[in-house]
């Protein structure tokens, strides 16, 4: 059986090294335990072994392990201006074996290091066993269900955004209507209203009716769109398909 809360202490100690009262490394240990709960409630709702369900838990608080040292590095959580971080992290977890910090034995650590280094990939590799893939979709999920809730209560939380003299990236909107995740590397300039449907587009690569269900539940995809208002009477219109589509999506997927 996994000790949970023996590594959230080796978590913790872990993350005291960087400046964890500084908000953005402080936002990143809050997000780590919520996705922690979340994976645990995914692996539940799949009826998973005790066991399984303790290696859910523990890949959702090990995720981001490399965002602290990446902000200390880089000062920047943008991958692509600084480092892969599902990469940094399967790093930091091989070196001097420091994976037996959180789990004393070695038998689910391939499981543990292939769902950290997919979590954050555009897809996930290939050639994976069914073990394997079945953790790495539901860090995925986990992983995203929480930036939905960033999105809709940090990100743009009360910022009442006014969108004006803005235009949806054709290949954005023809993408999200083709009901597929969307490559920030594909979109030129991303825009203010680009990123809105990018992050509302990651319900196209959600896999579990029980991340469905959480967010039906909470509301995230009204909320999100909500805090933002449109000048242009043809984007109101565009968004308001988006909306109509994603809460269709979310709805017959649960």
């Amino acid at each position: 059986m996994v000790d949970i809360e023996k590594a959230k202490k080796e978590f913790n100690n872990y993350v005291s090294k960087y400046d964890i009262k500084k908000g953005k490394i402080k936002n990143k240990v809050l997000h780590s335990y919520r996705v922690m709960d979340i994976s645990k409630k995914i692996a539940q709702s799949l009826n998973l072994l005790q066991e399984e369900i303790e290696i859910a838990t523990l890949i959702g608080l090990l995720h981001d392990i490399a965002r602290f040292e990446q902000f200390s590095r880089y000062k920047t959580f943008r991958d692509i201006d600084s480092i892969d971080h599902g990469n940094l992290g399967v790093e930091i977890l091989k070196k001097n074996n420091f994976i037996r910090k959180f789990i004393d034995v070695d038998r689910y650590d391939n499981i543990i290091i292939k769902a950290i280094k997919n979590h954050n990939k555009f897809e996930i590799e290939q050639n994976l066993t069914k073990e394997e893939e079945l953790y790495a979709k539901i860090i995925r999920d986990a992983d995203k269900l929480d930036i939905f809730y960033e999105s809709a209560y940090i990100f743009w939380k009360d910022s009442k955004y006014e969108v004006e003299n803005s235009i949806i990236t054709p290949y954005t909107e023809d993408e999200f209507h083709k009901q597929k995740l969307i490559s920030r590397n594909k979109v030129i300039g991303t825009n203010e209203l680009d990123k809105i449907i990018i992050t509302i587009a990651f319900i196209f690569d959600i896999y579990f009716p029980e991340t469905f269900r959480i967010l039906k539940e909470k509301d995230y995809i009204n909320t999100i769109i909500n805090q933002f208002s449109f000048k242009d009477d043809e984007v109101k219109e565009k968004i308001e398909k988006i909306r109509e589509t994603a809460n269709h999506f979310i709805e017959i997927n649960q």
